[in-house]
């Protein structure tokens, strides 16, 4: 299993954006990310997220981390 990449806050957003999270607000430096099934996500605005947050920021999103990487790479 290939390691997660190094990527931002803005990166995941881009992403997760692809299956339906939207922007609602900034609290802080943390965005906050909505799905029309009721998921929210808090993903901190920095250059780098660490491997761990993003596996659970992945998991919250209910993704697996292959779909993850197809949503970043496609």
């Amino acid at each position: 299993m290939a390691r997660l990449p190094v990527i931002s806050g803005d990166d995941f957003a881009k992403a997760v954006h692809k299956i339906g999270y939207i922007w609602d607000h900034t609290e802080g430096s943390h965005m906050v990310l909505l799905h029309p099934s009721g998921r929210r996500l808090s993903v901190p605005r920095h250059r780098e997220l660490g491997r761990g947050l993003l596996r659970s920021l992945i998991r919250d999103a209910g993704l697996s981390r292959e779909e993850f990487l197809r949503l970043l790479h496609g």
